[in-house]
């Protein structure tokens, strides 16, 4: 029997396939969205649930085994526990995983878990609450802290904590978010900000490169590589020693991360973008239906 697999344009194999589920967000994060929000997709326009399994179904059958849902923010859309349990049948997938503001996740925990949920990234700007509802536009800092107390206690490991950092924003939180990764079991990921929507000011003004955000961190201990947990993708980590975690960076514009990419994301309309920069995306929708 012949075995296909997907590989990109330097024949490399892709193995991950990042899913939003919805362009919805409950948050109005100062770097991803205007305060206003954005126009969102008609429910017509967005891929059913029956149509998101088809997808996984077939990416399966040519190589692909961790599924990755994001959104907006993916725990919006109701009753998402149905489709991680219609992913975890799917033969061939080993792993399906949610990226997640945090302030949805405690309610549906059990749900998700019980589905086959092994892992959640958290979006968390700040471990401060009014600087909290500074950047996201909304309160809940003592949400989320609960909904990664309960994720860690439910087993959904390794946590991985994602930290856009902004100068002037919270920049000066950098220190006290790699000393959680001393204590605790969690992979805490420093990201630059990125050009999106209507931040391009924001942009020029906050940008720290995530070379000085590794040089900053490691004023208080010394910082050595480390390999990567499940699903590492473009991240770079290193670890104090003898720390139960791991610092990791993120640096989609000052280091070209292009060579460790090994997956495809596929948009809440039922596009397939190959890269998450490039503008080509295949329509998937039309044919399923």
């Amino acid at each position: 029997m012949t075995t296909v697999s997907l590989v990109d344009g330097f024949s490399r194999p892709i193995t991950y396939l990042r899913i939003s589920v919805t362009d919805k967000c409950n948050l109005r994060c100062v770097y991803c969205m205007p305060e206003t929000g954005l126009p969102w997709l008609r429910r017509e326009e967005i891929l059913s649930y029956e149509e998101i399994a088809a997808v996984v179904l077939a990416a399966a059958r040519v190589g692909v085994r961790a599924i990755r849902l994001t959104g907006g923010e993916p725990l919006v859309r109701r009753d998402v526990h149905r489709l991680v349990a219609a992913i975890a049948a799917i033969p061939g997938i080993d792993d399906i995983s949610l990226s997640t503001n945090g302030l949805l996740l405690e309610e549906q925990l059990a749900q998700l878990v019980a589905a086959g949920l092994r892992r959640v990234n958290f979006s968390l700007d700040t471990l401060r609450a009014d600087r909290f509802e500074a950047i996201a536009r909304r309160p809940g800092l003592d949400v989320v802290l609960r909904g990664i107390k309960a994720a860690a206690a439910a087993g959904l490991t390794p946590l991985k904590l994602n930290c856009v950092v902004m100068r002037g924003r919270n920049d000066d939180e950098l220190v006290d978010f790699a000393a959680l990764t001393r204590e605790l079991p969690i992979f805490v990921r420093f990201i630059e900000v990125m050009p999106v929507h209507e931040n391009l000011e924001l942009q020029r003004d906050a940008y720290v490169s995530s070379d000085e955000i590794l040089q900053r961190v490691a004023a208080i201990g010394d910082l050595r590589p480390v390999p990567g947990p499940a699903g590492n993708g473009p991240a770079r980590y290193f670890a104090f020693p003898r720390a139960a975690g791991a610092v990791g960076v993120i640096s989609p514009l000052s280091h070209d991360y292009c060579e460790r990419c090994n997956r495809v994301r596929l948009t809440a309309d039922g596009r397939l973008r190959l890269c998450l920069f490039g503008d080509h995306a295949l329509d998937l929708r039309s044919p399923l239906r």
